[in-house]
């Protein structure tokens, strides 16, 4: 039986009420985004976790970072365990759950930073839990409107970060270049070197800066974490 939670160095996330497990390409991303904010060296006073399913890269970002975040999840079983992992981290303070769907969330708030591991299985086979399908698949929200979202609510100097899936690359360029979003930098994730990218981690914002490309490997040929791995994530996994 897997277990029902996944424990960190600083805070643990019970997941056994959400759709969305915790899974290593989603702490990658958490730990690569957290470490951006925190370099980037920018007052950002608040930051948006758009389809934030148990709470972790709410709780990855707040470790890092002293920045007031809305974590906003649809499902409600989800919702309430995120909102457990909150009340039983150090960061209870910072981090707001809303139980709501970002579609009809009525809000003029603008946001310095917006980071989302959105739903993004357009056409693969679906479950039958209506949850799991909210989660995985782009049914509930589409990259487009996900899209449309970030350039209505992000502010003019704010930044936004994406995980998503690296087969649909010619398309996100596309539907960002739409709502004149712009990319600053995107991680090709592979699980080795020899593998094909299998993940997109993408930071951007609103204004043209050039584009830096990259690509990160989790493991190497010898099934061992890679340095850049470990140097992301070891103030967060237990044993690096």
């Amino acid at each position: 039986m897997p277990n029902t939670y996944f424990q960190f160095k600083q805070f643990t996330v019970h997941h056994d009420r959400c759709a969305m497990k915790v899974t290593t390409d989603g702490c990658l991303f958490g730990a690569w985004a957290s470490a951006r904010i925190a370099s980037a060296q920018l007052e950002l006073k608040n930051c948006l976790d758009i389809g934030a399913g148990s709470g972790l890269l709410s709780l990855m970002i707040a470790q890092k970072n002293n920045i007031n975040i809305d974590a906003i999840e649809i499902d409600s079983n989800a919702a309430v365990q995120a909102k457990q992992n909150v009340a039983a981290s150090a960061w209870s303070n910072q981090i707001n759950v809303i139980t709501q769907d970002v579609l009809t969330w009525q809000t003029a708030k603008q946001y310095d930073c917006i980071v989302s591991n959105p739903p993004f299985y357009e056409s693969e086979l679906k479950s039958g839990r209506k949850t799991k399908n909210l989660a995985h698949h782009d049914e509930g929200l589409k990259l487009p409107q996900l899209f449309s979202f970030i350039k209505s609510h992000l502010t003019e100097e704010g930044t936004f970060f994406l995980l998503l899936p690296a087969k649909r690359a010619k398309e996100i360029d596309s539907l960002l270049k739409q709502e004149n979003l712009y990319q600053c930098q995107r991680i090709l994730v592979k699980q080795t070197p020899n593998h094909q990218p299998f993940r997109l981690m993408i930071r951007g914002g609103k204004k043209e800066v050039g584009q830096v490309e990259a690509t990160t490997s989790v493991k190497d040929e010898n099934d061992k974490y890679t340095p850049a791995f470990t140097a992301l994530l070891k103030d967060y996994y237990l044993y690096l």
